[in-house]
């Protein structure tokens, strides 16, 4: 009995020992600021569940105490300035550099001791996933408020069919009733006139010419605006917004996530031609986001669905998720263009974005004060970060790009605009008044080579 109590007490010992090792090495860390950390540190690099640039990181705790038999404060060491571990001859440190291909992990000295065992109790008890704003059920909520508003409108669709066939029925009803009146009370001798009696087309014509030449005059005019009409907007797409090969949501990426437009097309800027990305572009960013866990969804969208869209990504660029390495056969994506200058047009992105950005981004908000721009690519195409799918957002004709120029004002406070135009400027204000302002019109911006050549 003495010895079974013996044992007894000294399991307990051996389960308390061993809570109390764990929790030093998991229970200090804060899992929630963990994730934080991790999130704005490691996830360029590392998942929890698989293999990125570096190893998933998912208990990694435990694994390297089975594994290597090594604890916290190697991962400590580990963490904040790897490579003097490794210089120190450290044998673990050194084989972790030669399997990931020598690629050297970015150090963290900023990061203080309670910091990193934030981090490693988020790779050991990640918190319970926060739920989706709801955002499934916004989703369900519309698509059941489009389905009930779309049988309501079925039902109306109905109604107003059925009343239509009543009312043409009455109609041919009452029609043949007034035939047979009036067959009942044509006399036989009327019937005959009536039925002898001939109308003769040159008579007819004879009698009413001035109105058949007018009548043909009018319908010629109105043939020849018809034409005129539909010449002058051959080219012009406003609205258009085609299906791409790869759905590109601006809405998410601009939108939700803040990206600048020129970190994808960054030759806008230095260029005349606003490339389209290529998708090495695309990687730079997706390498490393493998599936979709953005709050926003589109309606009729779901998870599955960019999920599905990022591997169209990895099939183009020939990327393996497995192996993390490129596997060199790729597939060209044949994107559909939405706009396109005329062969006879000169336009430059980098004078619009970099010389003419203040002056157009400022006249653009005093002619709409509702609707006001931060960055001048939406002056010509629009709320760009509010699309989900792209669309042509202006006209693109001659006149609206003379009307911008019309109506844009250099930016006077330009220490060189100032100096260089100030001879233009006193011009002006001696022409037109003290109030007049030097628009890109005043200083050659209606000039017919400046835009064909």
């Amino acid at each position: 009995m003495i010895s079974w109590r013996k044992h007894y007490k000294r399991g307990l010992i051996a389960i308390g020992l061993l809570l109390t090792t764990s929790a030093s090495i998991y229970a200090q860390g804060d899992a929630k600021n963990g994730e934080k950390l991790f999130k704005a540190n490691c996830t360029a690099c590392h998942a929890l569940d698989k293999q990125l640039v570096g190893p998933a990181l998912g208990g990694v705790v435990d694994r390297l105490k089975t594994e290597q038999n090594l604890d916290t404060e190697w991962l400590n060491k580990w963490i904040k300035d790897n490579k003097s571990l490794r210089e120190s001859g450290d044998k673990y440190a050194n084989e972790v550099y030669e399997k990931f291909n020598k690629v050297e992990m970015t150090a963290f000295p900023n990061l203080t001791d309670q910091d990193v065992t934030d981090i490693l109790e988020y790779t050991t008890n990640p918190p319970a996933p926060e739920p989706a704003a709801d955002v499934a059920t916004a989703v369900d909520t519309n698509s059941a408020a489009a389905l009930e508003a779309s049988n309501r409108d079925s039902s109306n669709s109905k109604i107003i069919l059925i009343s239509l066939l009543a009312i043409g029925g009455l109609l041919l009803w009452l029609l043949l009733k007034l035939r047979q009146l009036v067959k009942l009370q044509q006399s036989e001798e009327l019937q005959g006139i009536n039925a002898s009696r001939a109308v003769s087309f040159a008579d007819l014509y004879k009698k009413y010419h001035y109105v058949g030449k007018g009548l043909v005059v009018f319908l010629g005019i109105f043939a020849a605006y018809g034409l005129w009409n539909s010449l002058m907007w051959i080219g012009v797409y406003k609205g258009y917004k085609p299906e791409q090969p790869i759905y590109f949501s601006h809405k998410i990426h601009s939108g939700e996530n803040k990206i600048d437009c020129q970190l994808c097309h960054s030759s806008a800027k230095y260029g005349k031609v606003s490339e389209i990305p290529s998708m090495n572009v695309c990687m730079n960013c997706h390498r490393t986001i493998a599936e979709y866990n953005g709050k926003y969804m589109e309606p009729g969208k779901d998870k599955a669905f960019y999920d599905g869209e990022i591997q169209k990504i990895y099939a183009a660029t020939g990327w393996d998720t497995e192996k993390q390495q490129y596997t060199g056969k790729t597939q060209p994506v044949e994107w559909t263009r939405i706009h396109n200058m005329p062969d006879f047009v000169y336009f430059n992105h980098a004078q619009h974005v970099v010389a003419g950005e203040q002056a157009i981004i400022s006249s653009y908000n005093k002619k709409n004060p509702e609707a006001k721009i931060d960055v001048v690519c939406k002056a010509c195409h629009g709320q760009i970060d509010t699309m989900n799918v792209v669309q042509m957002a202006n006209d693109f004709t001659m006149g609206w790009c003379i009307d911008c120029h019309r109506t844009t004002e250099i930016d006077m406070d330009n220490g060189y605009n100032k100096e260089y135009f100030k001879n233009l400027h006193d011009k002006l204000k001696k022409q037109y008044g003290s109030g007049t302002k030097v628009t890109v019109a005043a200083i050659g911006g209606l000039e017919c080579g400046k835009c064909h050549y």
